[in-house]
């Protein structure tokens, strides 16, 4: 893969240099996300009749795609966190919105615009609206809203009496913001935390389909090829750094470092193929919903995997990969945090359960 030429243009090593000054608080994503803006990558998740590369949102971009979030996520896992919120809020516009948003979103993407995708509610406060034919105002507040003060404009989901409603929303106001709110030790660069969405006022038209559209499969659970990518991006980078320094420190012909080598290169290959199976596929004309299983399953095996990336590589380099802020510290610090998401034992009964009812094995999922 990574054959489009698109994908050579983000800076690679100039983002993974600025990732301990993000991850410290000693500066932010901003220059990332301009670098993405300027590489193509945010316009490239639009539709080819929008202007962009169908990255995610049409069949022929599944494979870039899924290539972009793997480098996206060696570089930093919390940009490439930013970068799968905005791939996922561009195809959920492209698959439910009216025809002049989808206008509107193509220019302002084009224009450089950051999008993301905001579910999580504040258990006491949820979103929610009220109003009539022509406008909605809106009450509540989300949380764990990555991207603040990046992301311009979010699409969230919102309770209703019939339903959860998708509305795309603007995020941009500095005093809705609550960063604090996030206190995490791991993914400290996403800009996470609070967003409140008291006393905005929507128009009716920046409302995605009907109520409960968000959950239609295969691309509400099997949409979650997109982060397993970056996760897989993440431990590829851990493994690269465990590699590299046993080379330099004259230890990578050890045999029980070759173990461990040989360990990761085959969970990651493992890894790469079932994502990238549940990519095509979920992504593919016309997939039916039962195909969201391939990426539910993909997810266990990422989970799996990443978790024995981290160990060996640990082990591998003993004291050395605990060093704060090293690229080894800091990206198994966010990729554990980033694995918990979200609700990862459901996902594996929802599997299962498809596997159930369809009577067959994987292959014929």
């Amino acid at each position: 893969m990574m054959s489009n030429a698109l994908l050579d243009q983000l800076p690679i090593a100039t983002i993974r240099g600025r990732a301990r000054i993000a991850d410290r608080g000693q500066g932010d994503l901003g220059p990332d996300v301009a670098a993405l803006h300027a590489a193509g990558w945010l316009n490239a998740c639009l539709p080819v009749r929008h202007g962009g590369m169908g990255w995610s949102c049409e069949p022929a971009g599944s494979a870039p795609a899924f290539d972009a979030l793997r480098l996206a996520g060696r570089a930093n896992l919390s940009l490439a966190r930013l970068f799968e919120g905005h791939m996922n809020a561009v195809k959920l516009v492209y698959l439910y919105a009216n025809d002049a948003l989808k206008s509107e979103i193509a220019a302002t993407v084009a224009g450089g615009s950051l999008l993301g995708v905001w579910g999580a509610d504040v258990p006491d406060d949820p979103v929610t609206r009220s109003g009539g034919s022509e406008a909605v105002s809106l009450k509540g507040i989300k949380q764990f809203a990555s991207g603040l003060n990046l992301v311009e404009q979010a699409v969230i989901a919102v309770r209703t009496d019939e339903g959860t409603e998708l509305w795309l929303a603007p995020t941009d106001e500095r005093e809705r913001a609550d960063p604090a709110a996030w206190t995490m030790g791991g993914m400290r660069a996403t800009q996470s935390g609070r967003y409140d969405f008291t006393g905005i006022t929507l128009d009716r038209t920046s409302r995605l389909g009907v109520p409960d559209i968000y959950f239609t499969e295969p691309y509400f659970e099997g949409g979650i090829w997109r982060y397993c990518a970056a996760h897989l991006g993440a431990a590829e980078g851990i493994y690269e750094a465990m590699r590299d320094s046993l080379m330099r420190a004259n230890r990578a012909h050890d045999p029980h470092q070759q173990r461990r080598i040989a360990e990761c290169a085959i969970a990651l290959e493992t890894m790469r193929l079932w994502i990238s199976r549940a990519a095509r596929e979920v992504e593919a004309e016309g997939a039916p919903a039962g195909k969201a299983a391939l990426s539910l399953l993909a997810r266990d095996v990422t989970e799996t995997n990443c978790l024995l990336v981290m160990d060996r590589a640990e082990r591998a380099l003993g004291t050395v990969a605990y060093i704060e802020g090293s690229l080894i510290e800091r990206s198994c610090r966010d990729l554990r945090l980033f694995l918990r998401q979200a609700a990862p034992d459901a996902k594996r009964a929802k599997a299962v359960a498809q596997l159930l009812e369809s009577s067959t094995l994987v292959e014929g999922l």
